[in-house]
């Protein structure tokens, strides 16, 4: 298990888990998504950064995709000191960035989905979907999630026009 002390940001394919109640998980997300995952007996959590569903047979990146970076983190939540049986999750991702190619998001997200039910994980929140990214936050010995829309436009072959769009804020217990 990683000691996280403070703000510590998960990239694509990375993985943290912490008990510190000062630790702060944090990641930038458009099609990709988060599985924020947590235990609040001990008060211990994690959150990773799934790319895709699944890869292609040999691949060495096995923690960019679905299956492997699910178990991954349970793992390491369950040798942390949580019990499967209690663990609840939080997903949040799975947008559509660009407009003319396969929807990756919604599969991700349908990915995440069915990972947990077929798990027995209890998904207690989950922002999936539309067209905008994401910066989450999540405080992993609380479960306490919260986050922001960085934008809601689909990304086109057309230069977007320059204009500021408000962001808004979603926050999640």
């Amino acid at each position: 298990m990683e000691r996280v002390c403070a703000t510590h940001h998960i990239g694509q394919g990375e993985m943290v888990v912490s008990s510190n109640p000062d630790a702060m998980l944090t990641a930038v997300l458009g099609s990709c998504v988060a599985a924020c995952l947590w235990d609040p007996a001990p008060g211990i959590g994690g959150m990773n950064h799934i790319l895709l569903p699944e890869g292609s047979e040999g691949d060495l990146r096995r923690t960019l995709y679905g299956t492997n970076a699910m178990e991954l983190l349970i793992n390491s939540l369950l040798q942390g000191g949580a019990e499967r049986r209690r663990l609840r999750c939080k997903l949040f991702g799975g947008a559509r960035m660009m407009e003319g190619l396969g929807d990756i998001g919604a599969k991700n997200g349908r990915f995440a989905v069915e990972f947990c039910k077929r798990e027995g994980i209890e998904v207690v929140a989950m922002s999936l979907g539309g067209t905008g990214a994401r910066r989450v936050q999540f405080w992993p010995s609380s479960g306490k999630a919260r986050q922001r829309v960085l934008s809601d436009a689909l990304v086109s072959e057309t230069p977007p026009r320059r204009e500021v769009l408000p962001s808004s804020e979603v926050e999640l217990f």
